[in-house]
């Protein structure tokens, strides 16, 4: 056995020793780089990949998910302290459907399902029923918030009075709730959210008023709006979000209406557009009553009733005849009755209706006002002159004074001037520009001729390689053969002959020697 093995060693150093310095080292290189390789490869196709499923978990969601996966049989890993949850990418779909189905993930919480389960074989108490029912009812309101965009955490606790018959109405205690959320990171509710928080909760609580429901964040008390009854502090965070929408709204416009008119002047990349404006949101209503005729009426509107009336009265004028006296009971001087005569009179009226156009209008103003206005453009250099220079400031002043028409400020010339600015500056150097663009190509061609250099002087000492390679076999193959020296070990009999006549063609004729050895090494 110890031949064999020895035979077996002798051959391959024999097999190693046959190769240069330089075989040797590649050989070498190319067997632990393909050893290297298949490791690798090996590593990549068996290994197991996880992608995570569930984070932030409960510690009581994250036992029972764990007690699912063990009896499915399926492997997974913990992170974050317990709170995130690995499980291999091609079961993570799968896991999500199961685990959702069952119910697993309730962020700490339970519902109303929890009622079913007898902590006992002969039932539940009183108490205990209590108990239940109110961690159900937190349950629940955890669970409706959670299902809300944004919420990452929910808990809640609501307080039931105790009912008494002994009691009026005015008199019984009410049901109070208090809720802490905590929202995912970035993520900030607008006030109809907000409201929506405190409808939830108030619909999941019988007997619930909106100012006996306190909702908190991590950024402080969560307001309802005053249409909800609360302190109106939610329609001032209303206002000021639709408000600061608004003016971002217009600042953005006006700012793409600038940059879409400079851009086939100066280029994109050579400019930059800044405004900054203040707006009125003062909000104005008015009422008009107008009352005008007809036109081409002689200012008279439409008859719409005419009333005449004509009246003629006819009659005799008589008294009894008698002589004028002085006596005691007459009056003295006066005339004598007796005369007669006949009379006569008439009485028209005339009444028209007219009816006029009354027009009411009922005028709202604009959601806003410009008051003030900045516009600062700042473009290249290169390539620009006063005259263009003053061309476009003139443009930016006839827009600027369009939209301050109503402000009530001075839309002078010098005035406005103040309030637009066109900064001519090189761009060059400056981060982001068209010298930083430029610099970065250059770097990328530079380095592009590097590769290609290093890839031809490569090509080129390969090539060279061969054609020296090619050279050697050319002339080993035209040089004379040369006869190999030759020992005749079949008639000497003793080894110390042998050695002898070895030991001296080595000192006489050394390369001779060593091709002798190689014949021997070959044959074998």
């Amino acid at each position: 056995m110890n031949e064999k093995w020895a035979q077996v060693r002798e051959k391959l150093l024999g097999f190693w020793n046959q190769y240069s310095k330089t075989q040797k080292w590649v050989l070498a290189s190319t067997a632990a780089l393909l050893l290297f390789a298949i490791i690798l490869l090996t590593y990549l196709f068996t290994r197991t990949e996880y992608e995570m499923a569930y984070q932030n978990l409960d510690s009581t969601d994250a036992a029972a998910i764990m007690q699912y996966l063990d009896g499915n049989g399926i492997s997974y890993k913990l992170s974050d302290g317990g709170t995130s949850l690995y499980v291999p990418s091609a079961s993570v779909e799968s896991v999500k459907v199961h685990v959702g189905s069952q119910g697993l993930v309730k962020n700490g919480s339970i519902g109303f399902p929890e009622l079913s389960k007898s902590s006992s074989a002969i039932g539940t108490t009183d108490q205990e029923f209590d108990v239940k029912f109110r961690n159900a009812l937190n349950g629940e309101i955890q669970q409706l918030l959670l299902s809300k965009q944004g919420i990452s955490r929910v808990k809640a606790l609501v307080t039931l009075p105790e009912d008494s018959v002994f009691l009026n109405e005015s008199d019984k205690e009410k049901a109070i709730a208090a809720v802490v959320i905590t929202f995912k990171p970035g993520f900030r509710p607008k006030q109809e959210e907000v409201d929506s928080y405190y409808n939830l909760v108030k619909s999941a609580v019988p007997n619930l008023s909106i100012e006996d429901i306190t909702i908190s964040s991590s950024t402080g008390d969560l307001t309802p709006s005053t249409q909800l009854g609360g302190g109106g502090g939610g329609i001032g965070g209303a206002l000021y979000e639709t408000q600061f929408a608004i003016q971002n709204e217009f600042e953005n416009t006006l700012k793409r209406n600038i940059q879409q008119f400079l851009n086939p002047i100066v280029g994109m990349d050579n400019m930059v557009v800044s405004v900054v404006s203040s707006l009125n949101f003062d909000k104005k209503t008015s009422q008009e009553s107008i009352v005008q005729p007809l036109p081409d009426n002689d200012n008279k509107g439409i008859e719409i009733s005419r009333q005449e009336t004509s009246e003629t009265f006819q009659g005799q004028d008589g008294q009894a005849g008698g002589v004028a006296g002085t006596g005691e009971t007459d009056v003295s001087n006066y005339p004598a009755a007796g005369s007669s005569g006949s009379s006569s009179s008439e009485k028209v009226s005339s009444t028209i209706n007219y009816e006029v156009n009354r027009i009411t209008n009922n005028i709202d103003y604009g959601p806003y006002k410009v008051k003030d206005l900045s516009i600062n453009v700042g473009v290249n250099s290169a390539n620009m002159t006063p005259e263009r220079l003053a061309e476009i400031q003139g443009v930016l002043l006839r827009s600027a004074r369009v939209l301050l028409a109503d402000s009530g400020l001075d839309l002078s010339d010098e005035a406005l001037q103040q309030r637009v600015s066109v900064l001519s500056q090189s761009f060059e150097g400056v981060d982001g520009s068209a010298g930083g663009t430029s610099t970065s190509t250059y770097w990328l061609a530079g380095a592009g001729i590097l590769a290609l250099a290093l890839l031809g002087g490569g090509g080129y000492y390969i090539y060279r390689r061969r054609k020296a390679a090619q050279a050697a076999e050319a002339a080993l193959a035209e040089a004379p053969r040369v006869e190999m020296p030759t020992i005749d070990i079949d008639n000497v009999s003793n080894e110390n002959q042998v050695r002898k006549q070895l030991e001296g063609l080595a000192k006489r004729k050394p390369d001779e020697f060593v091709n002798l050895l190689r014949t021997w090494l070959v044959d074998e």
